[in-house]
C-alpha cells in the first residue's frame, strides 16, 4: 500500500519577515533561497526551500509538506485518502509554482494544519549550491525530509486516528510523563514516514495557544549545536529549553523561541528507524537529562 515518503517542507505563516530572515540565516545556519515582500524561502540542502515564510499575521505553521516519489505514487495516494473519508482537494496552477512541484493536492485536518502532498520538488542548479552562513557542516534532510514537528492537538484522540488511520503515518512510540511540568500530564504520539526518521510528525493536546509547539532542524556535527547555542544567547533570544537529551529519538537538542513565538528545537543524533525491526514503545520521560524549561515565569 502506498504511504507518503516524508516531510519535505513547511510553511510558516510570520508578522515580520524581516525578523525570520535575521533568525534562520544568522541563528540557525538556513540558507535565503529567494525573498520577496511577502514570501521567504529557507534553503537546507540542494532544493530551492525546505522552508516557505509568508506574510500573514497567524504566526505560526499552517502548512505541512509532503512528499511522495512519482505522479503514479502521487495518484494512488490521493485514491486511497478519499476512500478514507478525506476531502482531498487538488492544488492549482498558482499553488504548485508557490510550492515549486509537479503537482499536488491538500487536505486539512481536525487541528487546522493544511497538509499537502505532492511530487517533484525543485533542486536548485550547481551554480547555487547551498552555502550555509554559520554552518560548520550542514543539515540533515535528505530523504529524511526537513526535520519534525510537533502539532498542537485540540483533540489528542482524534488527531492520532486521522494521522495514523487516515493519512497512514506509522506510530513510532509514546512519551508520557507526568514530571516534568508540575499539573501538566505530557501524552504525545509520535509518528514516521516510509523514510524512518525517528519522527516526522508529533502530537498531543498541549496547554498553548499556537497550534505548533516547536519545529525541528537537524544539524550533521554536534559542534553545530554549540555553536548555534553560542549564537541564540550572544543574540538575547531567549531559550525555551536548555541542551538536553531525548530518550526515544535519541536527539540531543536544545529549544529556541522563533521569532513568531513558537519554538525551534535545534538538534544532532537523530535515530533512523529499520521497520523490520522496530518495536513501539512507551517512555515516562520527555528527556533522559536536560532539556529544562528555560523561559521566565
Amino acid at each position: 500500500m502506498v504511504e507518503v515518503s516524508t516531510l519535505g517542507y513547511v510553511v510558516i505563516n510570520a508578522s515580520n519577515l524581516d525578523d525570520w530572515e535575521k533568525f534562520a540565516a544568522g541563528i540557525l545556519g538556513l540558507q535565503v533561497g529567494s525573498r520577496g515582500d511577502d514570501v521567504l524561502r529557507l534553503r537546507m540542502d540542494e532544493r530551492e526551500y525546505r522552508m516557505i515564510v509568508e506574510r500573514g499575521e497567524e504566526d505560526d505553521v499552517t502548512v505541512l509538506g509532503w512528499e511522495l516519489e512519482t505522479e503514479a505514487d502521487l495518484s494512488a495516494y490521493v485514491d486511497l485518502l478519499r476512500r478514507r473519508g478525506v476531502d482531498v482537494v487538488e492544488g492549482d496552477a498558482a499553488l504548485r509554482q508557490s510550492r515549486l512541484v509537479e503537482k499536488l493536492f491538500y487536505c486539512v485536518d481536525p487541528s487546522g494544519f493544511r497538509h499537502e502532498f505532492s511530487y517533484g520538488p525543485t533542486h536548485a542548479p550547481i551554480s547555487r549550491p547551498f552555502n550555509s552562513p554559520v554552518l560548520l557542516g550542514g543539515f540533515v534532510t535528505g530523504e529524511l525530509g526537513v526535520g519534525h514537528i510537533l502539532a498542537v492537538a485540540r483533540n489528542a484522540a482524534e488527531s492520532v486516528r486521522f494521522y495514523a488511520e487516515k493519512l497512514g503515518l506509522r506510530i513510532s512510540d509514546y512519551i508520557r510523563d507526568t514530571e516534568k511540568f508540575p499539573g501538566v500530564a505530557v501524552d504525545a504520539t509520535f509518528f514516521h514516514t516510509v523514510t524512518g526518521r525517528h519522527h516526522s510528525l508529533a502530537t498531543g493536546e498541549i496547554p498553548i495557544q499556537k497550534r505548533t509547539h516547536h519545529l525541528m532542524v537537524q544539524a550533521s556535527a554536534i559542534d553545530d549545536v554549540g555553536l548555534a547555542l553560542d549564537r541564540v544567547r550572544k543574540a538575547g533570544i531567549p531559550l525555551a529549553f536548555d541542551l538536553g537529551h531525548h530518550p526515544n529519538d535519541r536527539m540531543t537538542s536544545f529549544y529556541v523561541m522563533t521569532p513568531s513565538g513558537f519554538s525551534m528545537e535545534y538538534g544532532w543524533g537523530g535515530i533512523v528507524i529499520d521497520r523490520d525491526s522496530w518495536t513501539v514503545r512507551n517512555y515516562s520521560q520527555l528527556s533522559d537529562w536536560g532539556h529544562h524549561y528555560a523561559l521566565p515565569g
